[in-house]
């Protein structure tokens, strides 16, 4: 293989994105060599986007997801606008659907600053979440942490939107030290998958303020999963309305839950720079 590989460096709302694209190569990244590239300050990322020969007729790619500590995730809502926003530039094509462990994803591309991806329907059922015991309404889980009878966080909504969230709800999204409790809440026994984590402050029936310990990935400036998850989850409550704005600590999505039941998450990218990946372990 050649001594060096390109990769564009992105961001989606400050959630950083590394794409690359393998597309008419065999190799593909080791978790080592994906969290190998994280580590280094030109290519450090929360989420690295691999594109690889499309597995599917009539899709662009099939896209390989990889967290900063080299773990693979199903899904990543930023990552996929910035995916697509290249692939657009690069076919001329503003309708484009991709493949990742989640499924087939649908892309709708306007602008940089508009694009809009079907994030799938959610699942609310406990085993398909998945959780280790059986909640048979997954709106409210009995999961907290802290004393019994003064508790920091507890009773969590649960969803998959193509990987599992739990959503806490507070009144004050920066008055829990994420950094410390979101490890251990990811890790908990409950989600044999492990889990994204979050605090959600529902501020109006059409706005929800965010902020995500991602898993694999820790604090970032915004999860797009995180964002429909904690949408959804507010509306499956009547907390909001089907249609909100979620605000992240990097900037605003717009989240629709339509009525056939499609996640639909509209937002910008940035294209910060582009480089060069020195030859890396590959399988």
């Amino acid at each position: 293989m050649p001594a060096t590989l390109p990769f564009r460096k992105m961001n989606g709302l400050g959630n950083e994105i590394v794409v690359v694209d393998l597309r008419g190569r065999k190799e593909a990244f080791t978790a080592a060599a994906a969290h190998a590239v994280a580590e280094r300050p030109a290519s450090r990322f929360d989420q690295m986007m691999v594109l690889h020969d499309p597995l599917r007729a009539g899709t662009e790619a099939y896209v390989r997801i990889y967290n900063t500590d080299g773990s693979e995730a199903e899904a990543c809502g930023n990552g996929m606008r910035c995916v697509g926003w290249l692939v657009a530039g690069e076919t001329g094509r503003k309708a484009l659907t991709f493949e990742t462990k989640a499924g087939l994803l649908d892309v709708q591309v306007q602008d940089i600053a508009h694009i809009t991806v079907d994030m799938g329907r959610p699942r609310f059922r406990w085993q398909d979440i998945p959780l280790s015991e059986p909640f048979h309404d997954t709106r409210v889980i009995e999961l907290q942490i802290g004393p019994i009878d003064m508790p920091i966080l507890h009773t969590p909504s649960v969803v998959n939107v193509g990987n599992p969230h739990a959503v806490f709800w507070v009144e004050d999204v920066n008055a829990t030290d994420l950094a410390r409790i979101g490890p251990m809440l990811e890790n908990h026994p409950l989600f044999p998958e492990r889990a994204n984590i979050s605090l959600a402050h529902v501020t109006s029936p059409a706005t929800i303020t965010l902020r995500t310990w991602e898993r694999g990935a820790g604090l970032t400036k915004a999860c797009g999963t995180a964002a429909c998850a904690a949408a959804v989850c507010a509306a499956r409550k009547g907390l909001t309305g089907r249609q909100v704005t979620v605000m992240l600590p990097g900037g605003p999505l717009a989240i629709a839950w339509t009525e056939d039941d499609r996640i639909l998450m509209t937002g910008p990218v940035e294209l910060e720079h582009t480089g060069e990946l020195d030859a890396l372990e590959m399988a």
